[in-house]
């Protein structure tokens, strides 16, 4: 379900996710929801260095996989509700120019910023590494 609100029991489910795909071994260099204004909807995206050289397809079952291991956590999310991006995706790294985080999972929430001229309108982050030179 596309949601146009991030809600608190989207962030802690978003929170158990990531710490679901981290005990699978998926180990997400970027986490974050993101507000996309031009389908006013907000989709927890993952940027992972496998979806370049592997493809989505295999990121993608991994995060089913622990959607359907934690079906009873995670009740008002699903796949649909999640999009990948490569770690070097252009809105990743200009987030990643202001914000970094550690490993583990933090909780920013970052509203109504503007990067080099870019306005980034609504992002709740969890992890953000900066992306390897």
């Amino acid at each position: 379900m596309v949601e146009t609100q991030l809600t608190p029991e989207l962030i802690q489910e978003g929170a158990a996710l990531i710490e679901g795909l981290d005990r699978a071994g998926v180990s997400p260099d970027a986490a974050l929801w993101f507000y996309f204004p031009d389908i006013s909807a907000w989709k927890l995206v993952l940027a992972e260095v496998k979806v370049g050289p592997e493809g989505p397809r295999e990121v993608y079952r991994s995060v089913q996989k622990t959607l359907q291991t934690l079906r009873n956590q995670v009740t008002h999310m699903s796949l649909d509700d999640v999009a990948l991006a490569k770690p070097d995706a252009p809105f990743i790294r200009l987030l990643a120019q202001t914000i970094a985080t550690g490993p583990g999972i933090s909780g920013i929430r970052f509203t109504g910023n503007v990067i080099n001229g870019t306005l980034i309108e609504d992002a709740y982050i969890y992890r953000l590494r900066q992306p390897a030179a």
